[in-house]
Formats: C-alpha cells, structure tokens, sequence
C-alpha cells in the first residue's frame, strides 16, 4: 500500500467555506507527518491522499493521522488505473496468501462518468474475488471490506477503515486560553476544545518556592502530550504563591479559594487578551469539590469579560477519568504533585459565595498590581509537534528549529 486515504466528515458540511477548512486539514496533516517519509498530501475528490514514500511505516504514519483533528476515518491503500481488469487484478495481487471467513465490495464512483455504478462495480470486482479465492459473501457483517473509490483519472482500493478523532481542524476556530493543572479534568477540557478546532493556550499557576517544581514539571508534561493533537501550544507559567501569602493576610479563611479562583481568571484573561485569544475554559464541574457549587462558580465567573467556557461541567469523574485515560493524560495526571490550589487552603471553605462579600473582601487587595505583576513575571513556553520540546531564554521562549 503506497497511500493513505482521509476522509472528512463535519468539513464536508460547511458548504462555501469548505474549501478553506480543507486547506487546514491539508496544512495540518503536512505538518504532522513533516518528520516522516511522506511524499505529499494532496486533496482529491471529496477526500485526502497521503502519498508514502519507501521509509514510511503503516504505524507511524498512522498514529499521526489519529492525532489530527478533522479526519474521520482513513485507509491504507494502493492507487490503480482507473481500469476494472487492472483494479481487480491489483486487488487480487494484494489478497494473496490472506485468509477470510466472509468478504464485501464497498465501492464509490467519485465521477460519474465512469461507465459503471458502484453496485456494477461491486457485483463485478466481488464476484472475481469469490471466484478466486472460494470466500463467502457477506453484505451485512463481512470480516473484510474492500473499499474502491473511482476518482477521474485513477481509482484506489484499500481493506478496512479506520477512525480518526474527528471533529474540526486545528486553527479553524480561533484561540482560547485554558488554565492547565496538573490534575485529570483540566487537559480533558483543553481537549474538548482542541477537537472543535480550536488552538489551546495554557495557564499553570504554581507556588514555588513555597512548594515544589512538581506541579510545573507536570503541566510541561501534559502541554507536551496535548501539543501532539494540535502541533504548537504555548504554556504561561505563573507564580502565585506570594499572591496566596497576600491573600491569606487580607481575606477572610472561608473566602480565599474564591477569591484565588477570581485572581486565576482575571490573569488567564490578561494573558488571553495580550495572545488575541477570545474565550477562557477551566475543568470545572458542578459539585466535584466543596469550592465547586453552582453559586461559587457565578461569583468567580463574574470577573472575567471574556466568555468562560466550562466543557466539563455536568459529567461525572469516572466519565473525566475515561477519557483522561483515551487521550493519555491520565498517567502524567495523577502522578503526585504540591499545587497551589491545596495551600492556604481553609478547613472549612466558603460553598455558598455572596459577590458583594467577596468583591467587598478584595478591596483589601491590591488587584491590579498583583494581575499585572503575575502576567508580567511569568514565564512561557512552546512546544512543538513534530519536533516536540521548548527552548526558554529570559522567561521567553523560541520555536525548536
């Protein structure tokens, strides 16, 4: 099999703009497979042809394709002349010395005016297989599909499919910027909006020197392992723990985790609005811990204008925990860490926020100098997919090269 063959499903919906969403899908599957052996990525027909070249192997490339949002499904195929006696020919060719309970023909006429109809087409290539090689024909439940997709000038066959994430191409949707942790939820929710394409910028918070580098070592992880689904991420890390200090001396016990959670947002909003970002998500989830109250979480999405997106809100863990475990980032997440989020923590935290209390309580705070002092100490990042890694200098950080 010299090709892959992608297929897309939402993009086909977008009607006028479909050409552009095609264009990205295109541009995107390139610069996943830049480090492979990949002759070219062209669209044809109401689908996508990877050429392979002779290095390239089923599974890298696959595995790639899997991490690119847009693709629905994908096969390993051979391209024939658009010929019947030379397509079944090559088909037999390639099922020689192959075993098989049962078998179909699944073929599709991308140009009508080839002189049969997929059904002809179908009926005349199965009935060549059965002939030579004695298997049954099962349309309903076959152990092997044969797919053939007849195109103007050339025609691809392929056996079997399979799934791509689907969703929309990365970059299709704008920028969002999520406030990463180094526990299960928030990269499920980057995810959720990496697969409606868009690009997904991290916010880590962190307390060091208070605490250890581990929760910074984890959320560099996690942005590494969900730069392979969007190819180049950007990861601000933020020093919070002498904001907590001054929180902890100004602010009520019972308040302060609101009151740190409205500090988080009004960051992550500055740095999304510098980015040219046009929303903030979080992992949030109604009732998942005491601080997570429908009532808190109005008072702490009050001080954000941006739009705040909470993907995860009404699923369970055990449903996070699931597809944690799918994407890969169960593993990094639940290695143990010191976040920020457990220090100077009261034993009793405020589960029903009132906004004039809290907004009263941050008046002894000086808000604006600690916004703008965070945005400006914090540290960035970027990584890069294939050719995944960071170089920092100064607190800034340049593309790998």
């Amino acid at each position: 099999m010299s090709s892959v063959i992608v297929h897309y499903q939402e993009i086909a919906l977008k009607g006028k703009n479909r050409p552009w969403f095609m264009g990205r899908l295109v541009r995107n599957l390139r610069r996943a497979l830049a480090d492979l052996d990949v002759r070219a990525v062209r669209p044809l027909m109401g689908r996508i042809e990877v050429v392979l070249g002779p290095n390239a192997t089923r599974e890298a490339v696959g595995e790639r394709i899997r991490r690119t949002f847009g693709v629905a499904t994908f096969s390993y195929a051979a391209r024939t002349g658009l010929d019947l006696e030379a397509l079944a020919a090559a088909i037999l060719g390639d099922l020689e010395g192959r075993a098989c309970g049962s078998f179909r023909v699944s073929a599709r006429r991308a140009d009508k005016r080839f002189p049969l109809t997929s059904p002809q087409v179908e009926r005349e290539v199965g009935g060549r297989i059965k002939a030579a090689r004695g298997w049954k024909v099962d349309l309903e439940h076959a152990e092997l599909v044969v797919h053939v997709e007849l195109l103007s000038d050339e025609a691809f066959y392929s056996f079997g499919k399979e799934r791509g994430p689907g969703g929309l191409p990365t970059g299709t949707a704008g920028k969002v910027v999520c406030l990463l942790s180094g526990g299960i939820d928030s990269p499920v929710a980057a995810y959720r909006l990496m697969k409606r394409g868009c690009t997904v910028t991290f916010v880590h918070f962190h307390s060091y020197p208070i605490l250890s580098r581990a929760s910074q070592e984890k959320a560099r992880e996690l942005a590494a392992l969900l730069t392979t689904w969007q190819q180049r991420s950007r990861l601000h890390v933020v020093a919070f723990g002498e904001i907590q200090q001054q929180v902890v001396l100004a602010v009520p016990g019972p308040m302060r985790v609101v009151v740190y959670r409205r500090l988080m947002l009004r960051i992550a909003e500055r740095i999304a609005r510098a980015a040219g970002a046009q929303a903030l998500v979080t992992g949030e989830v109604v009732g998942q811990v005491a601080s997570q109250t429908l009532e808190n979480l109005a008072v702490i999405g009050r001080v954000a204008s941006l739009p705040l997106f909470r993907p995860l809100i009404g699923m369970d863990k055990e449903e996070i925990t699931a597809e944690a475990i799918r994407i890969g980032t169960y593993p990094i997440s639940i290695v143990p860490d010191q976040d920020c989020c457990t220090l100077f923590t009261p034993r009793n935290p405020q589960t029903r926020a009132r906004l004039p209390q809290i907004e009263a309580a941050e008046t002894a705070l000086p808000i604006e100098a600690l916004v703008e002092g965070a945005v400006r100490e914090a540290a960035v990042e970027d990584f890069q997919f294939p050719l995944l890694g960071s170089k920092v200098v100064n607190g800034r950080s340049t593309w790998p090269q």
